[in-house]
């Protein structure tokens, strides 16, 4: 079996040249990215995933004539899909890389940009007119046109501080919307859209497929966040505030800047302790994005893993569990699903195949349980169901 490979070219620019000139910076269009492409889903089985309480959906219905939006939340019932207008509506439903193998493939071919950048995959179906509005992201995202056709409006670069948004919509649309250009997608082509670059989507046809691969951007309060809480857990208890050099004081309620110093420098050692921030870091980036699915498996023995392994076949990784590493001189560290993994740099090898790809020969994890460290993480994996035969 071969992994899914990355892709090399972006239509007619190379990945290089993308990453150089446009990751990040400006918005681009390319033609016939993906020749022939096929569907991970049909929009009847989107509308079905639609209805699954564990499923993240949502309705998105635009009144022609007043232009209000209504939004809706998932889980769906079938009856309501056959009450709604013939036009001017999208279901989004999002992490379909979580549940469908074929979309976890789908999206394995972006790992150009770093796999544990990777939010997920929404799937949007939209009928004529349907769409969320001239809007902008805070982080990237490749468009590919699935089915149908799309017109997207493309806008300038704007901040929290000077975009403005009409009143009154349950979702953000911007309130002074002036298109810079405009792109026609037809099946097979992709946009590229940085963040904070405002567009605006309109179906052209009512069989109107969008895959989305989203990345995240977590924002500084949100790491500084789940920082406080790793560091409740994980740092020395001596590191407190102190103040020896204190002086007798004419306003004992200033706080002088030598206070503001001698806090900066306790908190200083902690983003400077390398090895802490890998794994608050780590840990953080792999995350589950729903804590709530529980992959658990049957314990597997040393004896079982290798008669599996044996026979000829393949290993997958679940979908929506989430691999990176990082390594040190002595070690190297294994995330997955927030949690760190110590090993030694014997078994480096085999974390850099568990991380790099999404699935795996029998073979190439066979060969790896000679090694006792290598063979007791591939059962653990297994265990926790983050692994499994296909």
């Amino acid at each position: 079996m071969t992994a899914t490979a990355p892709l090399q070219h972006l239509g007619e620019i190379d990945v290089e040249t993308f990453l150089r000139d446009y990751w990040q910076q400006k918005p681009c269009l390319f033609r016939a990215a993906f020749k022939d492409f096929v569907e991970v889903i049909s929009p009847d089985e989107l509308a079905g995933m639609a209805c699954d309480e564990e499923v993240e959906s949502r309705l998105l219905i635009t009144d022609p004539n007043s232009g209000q939006f209504e939004l809706r939340h998932g889980p769906f019932d079938e009856s309501q899909f056959s009450e709604l207008p013939a036009s001017h509506w999208s279901l989004l439903v999002q992490g379909v890389d979580h549940w469908i193998p074929e979309a976890a493939d789908l999206v394995e071919q972006f790992r150009f940009i770093p796999s544990w950048r990777l939010d997920d995959l929404m799937i949007s179906y939209s009928t004529p007119e349907g769409g969320v509005g001239p809007h902008y992201d805070n982080y990237d995202v490749f468009i590919i046109q699935a089915q149908g056709r799309r017109r997207w409006e493309i806008g300038g670069r704007y901040t929290e501080q000077q975009a403005e948004f009409l009143p009154d919509q349950p979702i953000r649309i911007l309130k002074h919307w002036h298109p810079e250009q405009s792109w026609e997608l037809e099946p097979g082509d992709m946009i590229y859209i940085p963040p904070r670059v405002g567009h605006n989507g309109v179906s052209l046809s009512d069989d109107c497929v969008n895959y989305s691969v989203g990345y995240r951007a977590p924002h500084a309060h949100e790491l500084l966040r789940h920082l406080a809480g790793f560091c409740e857990h994980h740092s020395a208890d001596e590191l407190r505030f102190s103040d020896s050099t204190l002086g007798i004081r004419s306003n004992p309620g200033e706080i002088t800047d030598a206070d503001l110093r001698q806090v900066r420098q306790l908190l200083l050692p902690i983003l400077e302790d390398q090895q802490q921030l890998r794994r608050w870091w780590g840990e953080l980036v792999t995350e589950p994005k729903d804590p709530q699915l529980d992959h658990s498996a049957e314990p597997i023995s040393a004896d079982e893993l290798g008669t599996a392994l044996a026979q000829p076949g393949q290993v997958r990784r679940s979908e929506g569990i989430r691999f990176a590493f990082s390594c040190d001189t002595n070690h190297c560290y294994l995330f997955v699903d927030g949690e760190q993994h110590r090993l030694g740099t014997n078994e480096l090898a085999l974390v850099k195949l568990l991380c790099n790809q999404n699935s795996y020969d029998n073979s190439q994890l066979a060969e790896q349980l000679q090694q006792p460290a290598a063979a007791e993480l591939i059962a653990l994996l297994f265990e926790r169901g983050q692994l499994y035969l296909d």
